[in-house]
């Protein structure tokens, strides 16, 4: 460098104003950062947490309100973030080069490429991302009110921007919904249990209530239902003492009443009903006795429901009408089965059991060989359940409802099919009725 450069160099620091354009880079820089933080905090942070904080009354409970209200349009946050950091980032490099070629020369549009591609990655992407995505709940809290300002002002140009941009989206055929691609709270509290799952942090049984009583509002009555052929009914027309022996050994509290035909349901029966009319036609010197016993006084009138209706339906109707019974019709009212309000908690806490709860073999048992052997009427959500694997459920309710439907038959003993990554072996067949399963996933 000669003797002239070096004169102009020095003659270029010893100016203030270079320092001053040095101290705007800085801080256009600085507001590089801020920018790139935000916008990573507002897009990572959790709609819940920022409620949460927002409920709970926390320090930064207002800007969780504004963080709120910003990712309520993230195209519009998105779009204002990213015009204010690129007008600091083309003005900051634009200084930078300015300055250094006062300083140097010719050189200096190199070096301040050079400079300002490091500064700007380090100092205004990589550290300012790294502390929001640490935090982004808070982080978006203490960003919300300055970056809602900004958006403010840039709102015409942001706005012209957003409807240039869908029209050449549109030129390609692509149509922007702002909400399109917005998860629901079920879909972003599903993914969080499997994920927490999946590391460890959340215990399989806590996962499998929570999933449970997220997804009553997708399942029907139909898929946990006990179907006809498994329901214990009274005989309106048996003898007294027969209808009373059956209802002593049941383990059940409320029996249906039938008449003639066991699809003509006439009425419900409860055990302490029964018990109360034995004890007034026994007790006291003019009591007629057992035989005056007629099963329809103390019979109530039937519930039945649409085997279409949702779980979630389902609960709320058996707290609205205190009751924990009904029974199952098809669209042609014929009888497919029942349900009860235990059935529809055991979907959320799993089996629950009681003194009088007949103990019945396992559904499915782990066998040495690697195969699972399970009832052919257990439920693919319970074999699911039980084994942390994935059965598809759209086509059937139980395995071997799904083995039929694949198979396009009824398999006999013996038989082996192997679909959706698992294979099916046929154990047990009683009549149409595959009754014992053996499975095993392959790979």
């Amino acid at each position: 460098m000669d003797q002239t450069a070096l004169s102009e160099t020095a003659s270029a620091l010893a100016d203030p104003g270079t320092w001053i354009t040095a101290a705007v880079i800085l801080f256009l820089l600085f507001c590089s950062g801020f920018f790139s933080g935000s916008e990573t905090a507002l897009t990572a942070a959790s709609r819940g947490k920022l409620r949460s904080m927002a409920d709970r009354g926390d320090k930064p409970a207002k800007g969780a309100e504004r963080a709120l209200a910003l990712k309520e349009d993230n195209e519009r946050l998105i779009g204002g973030i990213l015009l204010g950091n690129n007008l600091v980032n083309i003005l900051a490099t634009s200084l930078a080069t300015a300055l250094f070629t006062t300083i140097v020369g010719e050189g200096g549009v190199a070096i301040a490429t050079l400079v300002m591609t490091a500064l700007v990655l380090i100092f205004s992407e990589v550290l300012p991302k790294t502390y929001a995505i640490n935090d982004p709940e808070r982080t978006a809290a203490l960003a919300a009110r300055p970056i809602g300002l900004v958006i403010a002002v840039m709102a015409p140009v942001v706005t012209l921007v957003r409807l240039l941009v869908r029209a050449v989206l549109r030129l390609f055929g692509v149509r922007i919904d702002a909400s399109a691609n917005m998860l629901s709270v079920h879909e972003e509290i599903m993914g969080a249990l499997s994920l927490g799952h999946s590391e460890g942090t959340v215990e399989k049984e806590q996962r499998d209530r929570l999933l449970g009583a997220l997804d009553l509002h997708e399942r029907t009555v139909e898929e946990i239902m006990l179907h006809r052929s498994g329901i214990e009914m009274i005989d309106a027309e048996a003898d007294p003492e027969a209808i009373l022996s059956q209802a002593l050994q049941s383990p059940h509290t409320r029996l249906p009443v039938y008449k003639g035909e066991q699809e003509n349901v006439i009425g419900l029966v409860h055990a302490k009903d029964l018990l109360r009319a034995i004890d007034r036609l026994t007790r006291g010197e003019d009591a007629p006795g057992i035989r005056g016993f007629k099963i329809m006084d103390v019979a109530v009138k039937p519930y039945f429901i649409p085997e279409t209706t949702t779980l979630d339906d389902q609960l709320r109707q058996f707290l609205k009408r205190h009751t924990h019974f009904a029974l199952v019709v098809d669209e042609y009212g014929a009888l497919r089965g029942l349900i009860t309000l235990e059935d529809i908690l055991e979907e959320i806490v799993g089996e629950i059991t009681d003194e009088f709860d007949i103990a019945e073999a396992p559904a499915l048992e782990a066998g040495p060989d690697g195969n699972f052997i399970i009832d052919g009427a257990m439920t693919i959500r319970d074999f699911n359940r039980a084994t942390d694997l994935v059965l598809p459920d759209d086509e059937a309710n139980t395995v071997a409802g799904l083995v039929i439907h694949e198979a396009q038959s009824i398999p006999v003993v013996g038989q082996c099919f192997s679909f959706h990554g698992f294979r099916f072996e046929v154990a047990e067949r009683d009549r149409n009725r595959l009754t014992r399963l053996k499975v095993r996933k392959l790979g």
